[in-house]
């Protein structure tokens, strides 16, 4: 059985005690689905200040809402729209932080105030979906966030392929 533990200490150190605990949790377990669930509920309960942390995968048209912790969400988003949905397209990991100011933003929470989004992006280059974690606290993420969990990111990505 898996235990995990709520890190301390600086965010580097948040951040690398998560991805030791994402290796053990997801080690042996191909399945998406089984993982994004545990993933989700790891990431949420173990940095603070977060409203939702989940998965959106790509159905080969769409952003489509997979496992996370939080509220009930937007179950689709188009590719190129919201946060998500420019993480999808671009590529890149989008930090945001004030949502009001991200022209396009799709308020699926009205509580969340900031937002990073991770592209999940497999090794032959096509979008398996994202990675979206919010906040109710404007300017939660930096680039620390970003490096952390783009870490963590690759800790799952490694654990599905």
């Amino acid at each position: 059985m898996f235990t995990a533990t709520v890190p301390t200490g600086s965010k580097a150190e948040v951040y690398a005690a998560l991805v030791e605990q994402a290796r053990g949790l997801l080690a042996g377990e191909p399945d998406r689905i089984a993982n994004a669930a545990n993933f989700a509920a790891l990431v949420f309960h173990g940095l603070p200040d977060l409203n939702w942390a989940g998965f959106y995968f790509h159905d080969g048209r769409e952003l489509v809402v997979g496992p996370f912790q939080g509220l009930p969400a937007c179950v689709r988003i188009p590719v190129g729209r919201g946060v998500c949905g420019t993480a999808a397209a671009t590529g890149a990991t989008q930090v945001v932080p004030d949502v009001h100011a991200f022209e396009g933003h799709i308020a699926c929470d009205a509580a969340s105030r900031s937002e990073i989004v991770v592209p999940l992006v497999r090794d032959d280059g096509s979008l398996l979906g994202v990675f979206d974690v919010d906040s109710p606290l404007p300017g939660r993420f930096d680039d620390e966030d970003r490096a952390g969990l783009e870490a963590l990111c690759t800790v799952y990505m490694e654990a599905i392929s």
